[in-house]
């Protein structure tokens, strides 16, 4: 098995909270990059782009990161072998 690139967009419930929920999903995951992507109306949500073994696990990883504090919400908007 190889290594996936993974990227995830995840919304805070607090804007202020961006950085916070930013270094809770580092210590989760081997992050690689974090942008910031403005939504709208002051919102602004974590585009993470990282890194993990191939062979699924990846609905568990994203449960846990809904599940941090100040997470509103998770998307995964890619995905690719590397």
């Amino acid at each position: 098995m190889g290594d996936v690139a993974v990227k995830i967009k995840v919304y805070p419930e607090d804007p202020s909270k961006l950085e916070e929920v930013k270094s809770a999903v580092g210590e989760l995951v081997k992050v690689v990059k974090i942008e910031d992507e403005p939504i709208g109306f002051g919102l602004i949500a974590a585009v993470v782009t990282f890194v993990m073994e191939d062979g699924g696990g990846l609905d568990d990883l994203e449960e846990k990161i809904a599940a941090l504090p100040n997470v509103s919400q998770v998307q995964v908007v890619g995905m690719d072998r590397i």
